[in-house]
């Protein structure tokens, strides 16, 4: 494909699926650069439990949107969309291919459907006080809260996501309109092809629960220990990504090595869970099997697809 023709390209799937290793197969046939898609992969000294790319992948191939946040920094997704449009104009400014390379649904949406959000900035006091209702009274509460103040929003949210509904109590209390009503999707700028990697279920598990065991061996939990002994709150949303939260009771003495670590093997399960419950609710995505193929041909497939339904154009095997 031409420089000046270059699509965006949004690659997708759970956990542990092998996103960024089709994409740095993808790079040695396209001149692309990747955009993170991954929610907790913008923060900084959080590299093992997050499965980054590593240093020497981000030296071959240019990665943007990592290491942006230190743990204890919020991103909202208005900014982080800013970013990431930004960083997608630069690329195909550069002539190359932006390829969106992720896993976190909000973010993908935000680019996929490129969402109009609230510009409304956190307010750190307001939110404590809806922090100190979650955590003292529960979720139920805070939902019961918002569905009679924004009952259209508690309509489209889930209910037992805190942080979603502290944002959506947020941003009525701030503006006195629903949330729900503020947003909406809008044309894209850029013609977009959303590629997805799936498996079946119990070979993803078994992924990723030899992940896990591979960042217990790679130092996941020293990792754990530095952030904690830096300063940061076990209770910040970055500790909420997998891995990270679930060893703090280990570390406190609560809980055993052993059951931390099933405990994380646990919890991405559910995750993935969550994860296929977005993506089956949109349309156009083209899946590409990883059961059985190779990622050498997966990657052929991929490559194939996409030249073929933006130029007409085929690969040769």
């Amino acid at each position: 494909m031409e420089a000046k023709t270059w699509p965006v390209l949004i690659l997708l799937g759970p956990t542990g699926i092998g996103k960024t290793e089709i994409a740095l197969r993808l790079a040695a046939q396209w001149p692309l650069e990747v955009v993170n898609a991954d929610s907790r992969q913008i923060y900084r000294h959080m590299d093992v439990g997050t499965a980054k790319p590593t240093r020497q992948q981000r030296t071959v191939v240019s990665h943007h949107l990592y290491d942006i946040c230190d743990p204890d920094q919020t991103l909202t997704l208005a900014e982080y969309q800013a970013m990431a449009q930004d960083c997608i104009r630069h690329i195909r400014g550069r002539g190359c291919l932006p390829v969106l390379v992720g896993g976190t649904p909000l973010y993908i949406r935000a680019i996929r459907e490129n969402l109009r959000i609230p510009a409304v900035a956190p307010d750190p006091a307001l939110r404590q006080e809806l922090e100190t209702v979650l955590a003292e009274q529960g979720v139920d509460v805070l939902f019961a809260r918002l569905a009679t103040l924004d009952p259209v929003t508690a309509k489209s949210i889930d209910a037992r996501n805190g942080r979603r509904i502290i944002r959506a109590l947020e941003v009525f209390i701030k503006t006195g309109q629903s949330k729900a009503l503020l947003e909406g999707e809008r044309a894209p700028e850029w013609p977009l092809y959303s590629i997805g990697l799936t498996c079946s279920r119990q070979l993803l598990h078994e992924r990723v629960d030899s992940r896990v065991d591979n960042m217990m061996a790679q130092g996941l939990i020293p990792e754990v220990q530095s952030l904690l002994k830096a300063g940061y709150d076990a209770a910040l949303p970055a500790f909420s990504a997998l891995g990270y939260r679930q060893l703090v009771p280990y570390l406190q003495g609560d809980r055993t090595r052993e059951e931390a670590v099933k405990h994380i093997k646990t919890e991405t399960h559910r995750y993935i869970r969550h994860q296929y419950t977005w993506f089956r609710r949109w349309q156009n995505i083209r899946w590409f099997d990883m059961d059985f193929t190779a990622p050498a041909r997966v990657t052929r497939q991929i490559q194939d697809y996409v030249q073929h339904e933006w130029m007409g154009q085929a690969t040769v095997d």
